[in-house]
This record gives C-alpha cells, structure tokens and sequence, in this order.
C-alpha cells in the first residue's frame, strides 16, 4: 500500500484512540495491521477447509483469533478512510476475501445466530458447528 494510505489508516487508528482491542465496532493503533496479520495467518492454515475459531479467552487480544471479528476491524477501517485509501485497503482485502469464502462453508443455521444484515463472514461456520 501507498505511504500516503499508511498514514491514513495511522491517522484512523488514532482517531479512534479511546478504543482498545476487544471493543467491538472500534480501532486502536495498529488495529488494520494486527487485523491484517490474523487474517493472513488464518487463511494460511493447511486443509480444504477451514472452520472460524473463537477467541480462546477473554483478553481482549485473543478476540482478532475470531477472523470474522479481524475482518469487522478492517470493515471498520474501510468505513473510515478516504475513497483512495478505501481502494488501496480493498485491493487488498479482495484475494483474502475470497479465499475465506472458498474456504469456509456456509452455517445453515446462522439465521438463529447472526444479526441480521451482518456481513458474510459472521454466517460461516464455526469450530464445533454443525456440519452437514
């Protein structure tokens, strides 16, 4: 990504300075790298398909294990920055999105569970779901 949409996202995550990992629907610095890293690290799991994980306790640093959540953050950031910068960021996003859709199966149970109008990646399923 550019220098200058670098320090957008910088800008961002200060702006929202007030927030720390774990609060949902909020940034912190370094909240798009971090959210990045786990995103990446996710999808590099060996296996056909993958199963989204939930935090493994309540630190507030686990909570990006939950990829769904990780991709909130970056959803977040997106939301935030200029039309620029929002092309830079979802040029990245786009190849790791589609490779959580193709890796992750749909939860046909998610419209008990999921808010509705949630994004995609809040309706697949999770570790220890039902599986078809």
């Amino acid at each position: 990504m550019s220098a200058r949409a670098c320090a957008e996202i910088l800008r961002v995550e200060r702006d929202h300075h007030d927030c720390r990992p774990g609060l949902r629907d909020g940034l912190w610095e370094g909240a798009v790298e971090d959210a990045l890293r786990q995103y990446r690290a996710f999808l590099r799991q060996p296996g056909r398909y993958l199963d989204l994980c939930f935090p493994a306790s309540p630190h507030p640093g686990s909570s990006l294990v939950d990829v769904a959540y990780a991709r909130d953050v970056l959803e977040e950031a997106l939301r935030s920055l200029s039309r620029p910068s929002r092309a830079e960021l979802g040029r990245v996003l786009a190849p790791l999105d589609s490779e959580l859709f193709r890796r992750t199966l749909p939860d046909p149970y998610a419209h008990r569970h999921a808010e509705p109008g949630s994004a995609w990646w809040h309706r697949r399923l999770y570790d220890g779901e039902y599986r078809w």
